[in-house]
């Protein structure tokens, strides 16, 4: 089925990421794992930067509504042991695929060594790049919102495995906007892009993330890659779904 609403109708393509433009494997098998091998080093190379700091008392401060949940011990009564506790913490949030902002920014910051010195290279789904160049010869604005920061958007697209894509791409939006699953933080970006909601097309590979958006009035695309969940064709009864970006404004 074609998605129900003309190119006309919208100016913005708002885009998650993982499982949209971006296999879900690549989070899950290269970059969190770099990021929790990488993370003591990390921290120890940097824990004399104020923002580094700040992250970690941040992080301190998670953690003890999630002691009771199984995390692992934080010990200061040195700063090695807090370091390491720190450390430990951050490869236990990883492991849960938390979506807390100060592991968010801190694995950006980790991943930002990864693509600079040519370690990470940001996958992206082959039909990406030509999308990105026939939206924009259609004057159709590109944006992004991921629960990644926006460091980590900017590195994926600036460093990906088709070139450097940044270009074609006007905004980004992460969780310091709002929780994903939340309707005001589609308004919010609505508004940041001075558009009508309904002027916004949002394609992501979750449920609730397209109900959230929809119920803030922008239009939706379920995106179904290879290898999307079973249970995501209950989520077809709710939303238009695409298979691929060929089938989003085809010249």
């Amino acid at each position: 089925m074609l998605p129900p609403f003309e190119s006309a109708e919208i100016r913005a393509l708002l885009l998650d990421i993982e499982g949209t433009t971006t296999p879900i494997d690549f989070v899950f098998k290269t970059l969190f794992p770099y990021a929790a091998a990488n993370v003591e080093q990390f921290l120890r190379q940097n824990q004399s930067d104020p923002e580094i700091k700040n992250l970690i008392a941040e992080l301190r401060s998670t953690w003890s509504g999630a002691a009771s949940s199984g995390a692992p011990v934080w010990i200061e009564s040195s700063r090695e042991e807090k370091l390491a506790s720190a450390a430990s913490y951050v490869r236990w949030l990883i492991a849960r695929d938390s979506k807390i902002t100060p592991l968010k920014t801190l694995q950006g910051k980790i991943w930002e060594q990864g693509f600079r010195s040519g370690a990470l290279k940001g996958e992206v789904y082959p039909d990406v790049a030509p999308a990105f160049a026939r939206w924009r010869t259609q004057h159709k604005r590109i944006v992004t919102f991921s629960s990644g920061s926006v460091l980590a958007q900017q590195l994926l697209f600036g460093h990906s495995t088709l070139g450097d894509l940044s270009s074609f791409i006007e905004a980004y939006f992460d969780t310091i906007t709002g929780p994903k699953r939340e309707p005001a933080s589609y308004r919010k970006i609505a508004a940041a892009l001075k558009l009508s909601p309904t002027a916004v097309l949002f394609v992501s590979d979750t449920g609730q993330e397209l109900d959230a958006a929809r119920d803030a009035d922008l239009r939706t695309a379920l995106s179904l890659r290879a290898g999307s969940p079973s249970e995501i064709t209950v989520v077809e009864q709710r939303h238009p779904a695409i298979h691929n970006f060929n089938e989003l404004f085809a010249a």
